[in-house]
C-alpha cells in the first residue's frame, strides 16, 4: 500500500473516532436520551443503551488507527504472549 492511501485511511479513522467519542460524551450528559451519530459513512440514532457498543467500537477504531500508523511509519505492531 502506498503512503497516501494509508494516510487517507488514518484521517478517516480519526474522524470516526471523533464522531463516536462525541456521541458517548453527549449521551453521558443528564437529560440526553438519544443522539444522532453521523460518522460520515452512515447516520444512526443511538441511545444510552448503546454506550457499551459505542465504547467497544471506539476501542476497535483506536486499534485500527495504531495499526495504520505503524504501517505508515514502517514500524510493526507486536502482540505480547505471556511467558507462563
Amino acid at each position: 500500500m502506498d503512503a497516501a492511501f494509508i494516510q487517507s485511511r488514518i484521517d478517516a479513522t480519526k474522524l470516526q473516532i471523533a464522531a463516536y467519542e462525541d456521541a458517548t460524551l453527549a449521551l453521558a450528559q443528564d437529560g440526553i436520551q438519544s443522539y444522532k451519530l453521523d460518522t460520515g459513512q452512515s447516520i444512526q440514532n443511538v441511545t444510552k443503551l448503546d454506550l457499551k457498543n459505542l465504547n467497544a467500537t471506539i476501542d476497535s477504531l483506536y486499534n485500527r488507527l495504531a495499526t495504520l500508523e505503524a504501517r505508515l511509519n514502517g514500524t510493526g505492531t507486536k502482540i505480547g504472549v505471556p511467558g507462563w
